[in-house]
């Protein structure tokens, strides 16, 4: 069962929630690399959409199925300086994916940065909460915000980078990969002193959950909601992030840094949504955020096929707000239902999205091929009412914090 406690060990640390966030931004935008080079690679190597899919599923699959392995076994024993060993195989396959000559080597090296980014993820998460203190929603927004910043980066990477310099444009992110190992080095002296004061202090942090007490049985249900929740989300998002260009080319006619432009609103919007996520949840509770989240855009996704631009670029706004308003609360939220587990339920639900992301990419390329890019469009768009089963969420109940 999960019980609810009253107490919680330290305070915010804002230096070290706001490093983790930056680094965050970095790791993403490196990622934010690969859905940035498909129109170069359409064009420069022929590559069809299913073969584009392809690569973001080697890189999403890579971090997702990885993610709850590393986020396992940190909870067991926490490996403080992973993050720069992750971050480094980052470097390699930023640094191979600039010069890879055939599209086998480009799958090659964006595992490499598939598996930095599951090496990443769980472990940054656990730095957010042990910097947080009481203040777990916002430091988790300020984690999150972090990386959808740096996945809001991919569309100016492909206009202002790689559309002028190619494939080895990405040659420049060798220098992103870089400060972050360096910041990270910084990072996890912290994270290894705060293990080693714990140790002599005889103290484990205590958790404090806004859950009632709840069943196994009832844990496992929420989970599963939850879940669900992340599936219908990152599926859209993914398909905004990765294909809806190729809709706004061939739908309105625009250039591809026009339409790499209105990407980029929704993603800007997106981390915005993510960065307020966390502090209204902390007011209003995390299943109402999560519900708001869900309500708001469905139907405004079910219009966006059919409406002009100017409405596209107005509802892309308000859509990328709100679907990403719960990213960060949704881990916050599994977290609390699993208080003992923090770095396997962030990268259970984290790792998930990547998951959902990869499979995500696959299907859409296939339907793009199959039945053409408009018609895709109209099928993804029904994709955010699946998250109406967050309605059968259990209610949280407002925290307030103790003394150690």
């Amino acid at each position: 069962m999960t019980t609810k406690s009253s107490t919680m060990v330290g305070n915010p640390v804002y230096p070290i929630m706001f490093a983790i966030g930056g680094v965050h931004l970095l790791n993403d935008s490196l990622q934010a690399v690969i859905p940035a080079m498909f129109p170069i690679l359409e064009k420069s190597m022929g590559l069809s959409f299913t073969q584009l899919g392809l690569i973001a599923f080697a890189l999403n699959m890579v971090a997702s199925v990885l993610q709850p392995v590393v986020g396992y076994l940190s909870d067991r024993k926490p490996k403080p300086y992973a993050l720069p060993i992750g971050m480094t195989f980052s470097l390699v396959g930023i640094a191979g994916l600039a010069f890879a000559p055939e599209y086998w080597m480009i799958l090659v090296f964006v595992i490499f940065l598939g598996f930095g980014s599951a090496v990443f993820h769980p472990e940054g998460s656990r730095v957010s909460f042990m910097a947080a203190g009481p203040k777990r929603g916002l430091s988790q927004s300020i984690y999150q915000v972090g990386g959808n910043s740096g996945q809001a980066l991919a569309p100016l990477i492909s206009a202002y980078i790689l559309l002028p310099l190619g494939q080895r444009g990405a040659a420049v992110f060798i220098l992103v990969a870089a400060l972050a190992i360096y910041i990270l080095m910084k990072i996890s002296a912290w994270y290894k002193e705060q293990l080693i004061q714990e140790k002599l202090n005889n103290r484990k942090r205590v958790i404090l959950s806004s859950m009632e007490n709840l069943t196994k049985k009832q844990i496992g249900v929420a989970l599963t909601l939850l879940l669900v929740i992340i599936f219908a989300r990152s599926f859209y998002v993914i398909n905004i992030t990765n294909f809806y260009i190729f809709h706004l080319i061939e739908t309105y006619g625009l250039t591809i840094p026009q339409g790499q432009l209105c990407i980029f609103l929704f993603l800007a919007l997106g981390a915005a949504g993510t960065f307020f996520g966390g502090p209204i949840a902390d007011k209003i509770g995390r299943k109402n955020t999560i519900i708001l989240s869900l309500v708001v855009p469905i139907p405004l996704c079910l219009l966006l096929p059919y409406v002009p631009l100017f409405a596209v670029i107005l509802l892309l706004l308000v859509i990328g707000f709100f679907i990403m308003l719960s990213f960060s609360v949704t881990v916050v939220y599994a977290q609390e239902l699993v208080p003992s587990k923090i770095g396997t339920m962030a990268g259970l639900t984290v790792g998930l999205a990547f998951g959902m992301g990869a499979i995500g990419s696959v299907v859409i390329g296939i339907l793009m091929d199959d039945i053409g890019i408009y018609q895709t469009m109209i099928v993804v768009s029904f994709l955010p009412i699946i998250g109406l089963v967050g309605l059968a969420l259990p209610k949280d109940q407002k925290i307030v914090a103790g003394n150690a």
